[in-house]
């Protein structure tokens, strides 16, 4: 699933995060750097939950939000839902590996022989 601009800032705010965060937590960390609307951020975190990207914890009368996968789960599957959409699977994989360092691949190697 492709997330917006806006959405992968709040994402990257609540990945950080030690712990679940409420709207008010989240705009704060976004407002450091620019104007933007509390009422905005609440939209996006409602669009992720409805989305299931996060998840929505009650905490007395606030919402807290919580990521529902971990960044590298998250990355993941947006390139496996890539990969899915192409008619050429392995040729835009082979494109992709291509495009790793030997490190990288050396690593994904490793994963795939423990997986």
């Amino acid at each position: 699933m492709a997330l917006g601009d806006l959405e992968r800032e709040v994402m990257t705010v609540l990945w950080d995060a030690a712990e679940p965060l409420t709207v008010r937590q989240v705009h704060e960390s976004l407002s450091r750097d620019r104007d933007l609307a509390y009422t905005t951020v609440m939209t996006v975190l409602d669009r992720l939950a409805k989305k299931s990207v996060v998840v929505q914890q009650k905490a007395d009368r606030a919402y807290r939000y919580v990521p529902a996968q971990s960044r590298e789960e998250m990355t993941a599957s947006v390139m496996l839902d890539a990969l899915s959409a192409t008619p050429d699977r392995d040729a835009a994989l082979a494109y992709f590996v291509g495009q790793l360092s030997p490190d990288a691949l050396q690593a994904a190697i490793e994963a795939a022989r423990k997986g």
